[in-house]
């Protein structure tokens, strides 16, 4: 059958009316989506329901091969040795960077900005703590700075990294004389550093800078560094809404431990190939929930980075300084003595935050000498030093945190034997001017005799290293022969006479014996 013309043009024009209408009708819910349904992950209420539906088709066991080496449990995971690598680093730089650098405020860790000011002030003031001042302060900076209606996902666009230059940071860090580098690929306020498909608008590529800062930076540090990359993860996010769901629940379900943690983690891992994989954010809830063991055995047995990774120990509640990689216990953490586990002290330049804070004041960071003091006595313990810098909201490494950078780098130039590579010795210290590193090489051992302070007297006088015949000192990155004597009691070394300019280095001073018990 043929239809009339007529008849043919009336179906061509009620079928270009529909075409159109079906378009508007699409970019009208598309529009929807972007302005009003899903504005920024807190400012519109998120289909919880239909989240739950999709974490619940998720099968945890099945993200990931249980097959290999290293199975889910505690006591397997803790068997598996400390890459060498790691070992041997000592130094390393962390970096917290994200859209808590755009306000930069608070007296304590302004990467918490978001907590301090949405936590009611009645909640610190029962727990009668730092946090009542540091609530108090926050609170009424968004009070007297902010406009009304202002909300912390409003940062987001204002987080927008101009003068962010990888390479830049990269020669930095190197500078420093560190081995390793820990970036913060999300911190507890949720705000992803790369464009995660698990953080809508959410993320540095649909916000903010609209840039992959995670992989600008490990392609940075990759291409024009011999440091490893490593990065930092919370498992925890203060108001995701599944998370609040499932502390509601007593943590009996996990949905956003499906529908988010573990995705994102899996993502990271298989996009950037992590050295390290630096938990946090862990402590609401134990490794059951975080379902972290399962996880630990997947990234060591199948994951790209199974022969190298480095793990911590802040994967649950109950975990810290007892389980994962090597042990952090909290923050600033010194042990006493050496412990029987490879440790790292995570600390900040900036005494008060790891975030950057535009108020800080000169004293509030610490000293090269302070750093280079805390170094010493740190890796003569066994541990690793991690130190922290808060960029700017523009992308800038401060101009303190670069020098200090620098400084260290120029110590550890003249130093670095008696630190890279290096042990703990039988004895730490005498006293806390004089501390001890030592390291075995093909020609026996040696001995590194670190002075903080430099002697008031002619001679140093050191009780624990035992003589032998074949003993010799030597002062690094001095020339001239350093003269000794000895008795059955102690090793005397005589301080050489020097010129200003004769000197190696500031800050402390490295004497190398070789032919020591």
């Amino acid at each position: 059958m043929f239809c009339l013309p007529g008849r043919r043009m009336a179906a061509s024009f009620r079928f270009r009316r529909y075409i159109v209408g079906f378009v508007c009708a699409q970019t009208i819910f598309i529009l929807f989506q972007v302005f009003v349904f899903y504005p920024c992950v807190v400012r519109a209420p998120l289909d919880l329901d239909l989240l739950k539906r999709e974490a619940d088709t998720t099968n945890l066991d099945a993200q990931f091969d249980q097959t290999g080496w290293y199975k889910a449990t505690w006591d397997s995971l803790d068997k598996r040795p400390i890459p060498k690598w790691y070992e041997e680093a000592k130094l390393g730089v962390f970096i917290h960077w994200g859209v808590y650098a755009v306000p930069g405020f608070a007296a304590t860790s302004s990467e918490w900005f978001w907590y301090w000011w949405k936590t009611p002030q009645k909640y610190f003031e029962q727990n009668k703590e730092y946090r009542v001042d540091v609530g108090k302060g926050v609170k009424k900076f968004v009070a007297e700075k902010l406009a009304p209606g202002w909300e912390y996902t409003d940062f987001a666009p204002e987080f927008l990294g101009e003068f962010f230059d990888a390479g830049k940071w990269a020669n930095i860090f190197k500078a420093s004389g560190a081995r390793y580098v820990v970036l913060t690929s999300k911190h507890h306020d949720g705000f992803a550093l790369w464009p995660s498909k698990y953080s809508w608008n959410w993320n540095s590529v649909d916000n903010g800078p609209h840039i992959d800062i995670i992989g600008n930076l490990s392609a940075a540090i990759r291409k024009n560094t011999d440091l490893r990359f490593g990065l930092y993860h919370s498992l925890y996010e203060w108001y995701n809404p599944l998370y609040m769901r499932d502390k509601a629940n007593g943590y009996w379900t996990q949905d956003y431990v499906k529908a988010k943690l573990m995705p994102e983690l899996h993502d990271i891992v298989e996009t950037y190939k992590p050295d390290i994989v630096w938990a946090d954010g862990q402590w609401e809830a134990s490794a059951n929930y975080w379902n972290s063991t399962q996880f630990l055995a997947w990234l060591y047995n199948q994951s790209p980075v199974k022969d190298y990774v480095v793990t911590n120990d802040r994967w649950g509640n109950e975990t810290n300084c007892k389980h994962g990689g090597f042990l952090t216990c909290s923050d600033r953490y010194t042990p006493d003595s050496v412990l029987h586990r490879k440790w790292e002290n995570c600390m900040t330049i900036d005494r008060n935050s790891w975030g950057y804070r535009r108020h800080a004041d000169l004293a509030d960071y610490f000293t090269i000498e302070q750093l280079v003091h805390l170094l010493i006595k740190t890796v003569s313990k066994g541990g690793n030093l991690l130190m922290n810098v808060g960029p700017t909201a523009d992308g800038m490494i401060p101009p303190v945190f670069e020098e200090r950078f620098r400084q260290m780098g120029e110590w550890m130039g003249v130093n670095g034997e008696a630190i890279y590579g290096t042990r703990a010795w039988r004895v730490q210290n005498e006293g806390d001017t004089i501390w001890y590193t030592s390291k075995q090489t093909t020609s026996g051992l040696v001995i590194y005799v670190h002075l903080l302070k430099w002697p008031q007297s002619e001679t140093l006088l050191l009780k624990t290293p035992k003589a032998k015949a074949t003993t010799k000192v030597t002062w690094l990155g001095f020339s001239k022969a350093i003269q000794h004597k000895t008795d059955p009691s102690a090793l005397t070394v005589v301080m050489p006479r020097v010129f200003l300019h004769e000197i190696p280095c500031q800050w402390a001073w490295v004497f190398k014996l070789e032919g020591f018990e």
